[in-house]
């Protein structure tokens, strides 16, 4: 870790890298108007995966005095990671077939079939417990009336991947294990509520005369005033949201999982040590004798002994770790590789027969119904996360590594 702190910066960036050239200079921009904030609570820290964008770095850390800002909790509130391994070692089911395909085909298309991906959502509408929820609390979001609908048309939404960077995949740990790894959150509801607060933090803000400057994207909302709690009525609706629709996704996979294994290669199922943890998200804490509101965006909670989830890229590793109780980074890790490339710039550099025949060289199983844009989310679009985990080792212990055998995307 080194501490940028200069003629640019009011408060220090603390930053888990090896050197201030390994930062892209749009994203320590956007590092150098967080230090500046008025409101700001120590230091900014950026985390090893960091890399531009949208108002505050992906892989950004701060804890602000009294606000919330929208664009630092981000677009995909809630967005995260649920795992679960399972007893069954990969190399007892590697080689059985079903027909002509393997089990791990059979498996990926299973899991297609019985979750919605990219722009999909369900035709009928499925139980939520949190929506249910909030529709008898309805007097806590029927001030934001533009915002009431995103309640109804969550359910048919909850309980799908989405897409992007969001993934299911079957996993190979270290001691030869499948296990499953999900990467998702709030989907449309969550993009909607941040824009929406967003904008109203950019109108207020202009009232005020704001310190704050509008061009820094970084507009926020004091959290005693009435808008203030309002977004973290919403925001909170949208975690909830998100951790559900990982919970539910997961219970699909085990079920394709579990039907699969027993019916083809006779062996009984467990599933354990199950973690659902948000990266994208505000909350307050305590740090440092006060009490402040910490956003966490593209980063995740690792408090003394608490365990977490960071994925690497499709063909790639990916860790569960446990957290050492660092306080310097707000009890913070990173929430993966964090990107090498833009979409567009991995587009350009990779093409989608490189992509698959390195997938098929490593034995991964993809299953992607358009294959045009592969290369986006490609293993060598990312940086290396075996170099992340090493740049954070103050913050965090692996106790699992995972290697990918079979991936969904949208």
């Amino acid at each position: 870790m080194f501490v940028i702190y200069n003629e640019k910066t009011k408060f220090p960036i603390k930053t888990w890298l090896s050197g201030i050239d390994k930062i892209e200079e749009s994203c320590l921009l956007q590092a150098y108007n967080l230090s500046n904030l008025p409101f700001l609570h120590k230091w900014v820290c950026l985390m090893p995966d960091t890399h531009t964008g949208k108002g505050m770095p992906i892989g950004g850390v701060i804890a602000a005095k009294d606000v919330i800002i929208p664009n630092a909790v981000g677009v995909d509130i809630g967005c995260g990671m649920v795992f679960a391994a399972t007893n069954i070692r990969y190399e007892e089911i590697r080689e059985v077939k079903v027909g002509t395909a393997t089990i791990m085909q059979n498996m990926i298309g299973g899991i297609m079939r019985s979750v919605p991906v990219g722009f999909e959502s369900y035709k009928k509408k499925q139980d939520s417990a949190v929506l249910d929820l909030a529709l008898e609390n309805m007097q806590k979001y029927e001030a934001n009336q533009e915002l009431v609908h995103l309640i109804e048309e969550g359910y048919f939404q909850v309980g799908t991947l989405g897409g992007g960077n969001h993934f299911i995949e079957l996993q190979e740990d270290e001691d030869g294990y499948l296990c499953i790894m999900i990467h998702s959150g709030s989907r449309h509801l969550g993009k909607e509520i941040c824009d929406y607060f967003h904008g109203k933090a950019r109108e207020l803000n202009r009232t005020w005369y704001s310190e704050v400057p509008d061009e820094y994207r970084l507009a926020f909302l004091p959290v005693h005033t009435r808008e203030g709690q309002q977004y973290i009525q919403w925001m909170h609706l949208a975690l909830d949201y998100a951790f559900e629709n990982r919970e539910r996704m997961m219970d699909k996979v085990c079920e394709v999982v579990k039907e699969q294994v027993e019916k083809y290669a006779g062996l009984p199922v467990v599933f354990t040590d199950k973690i659902n943890c948000h990266h994208n998200y505000a909350a307050l804490e305590n740090h440092y004798g006060a009490n402040v509101w910490v956003h966490r965006k593209g980063a995740t909670r690792v408090r003394l002994g608490e365990r977490a989830v960071i994925p690497g890229a499709m063909g790639s590793y990916s860790y569960v770790v446990e957290g050492k109780g660092n306080e310097e980074s707000f009890f913070t890790s990173s929430h993966g590789a964090g990107r090498a490339y833009s979409r567009s710039g991995a587009m350009q550099a990779f093409t989608t027969e490189q992509v698959m025949v390195d997938l098929k060289e490593q034995g991964i199983t993809l299953g992607k119904r358009k294959k045009n844009d592969v290369a986006e989310e490609c293993r060598f679009a990312y940086k290396d996360i075996d170099e992340v985990m090493a740049q954070q080792s103050d913050i965090v212990t692996p106790v699992r590594k995972l290697k990918t055998v079979g991936v969904v995307k949208g």
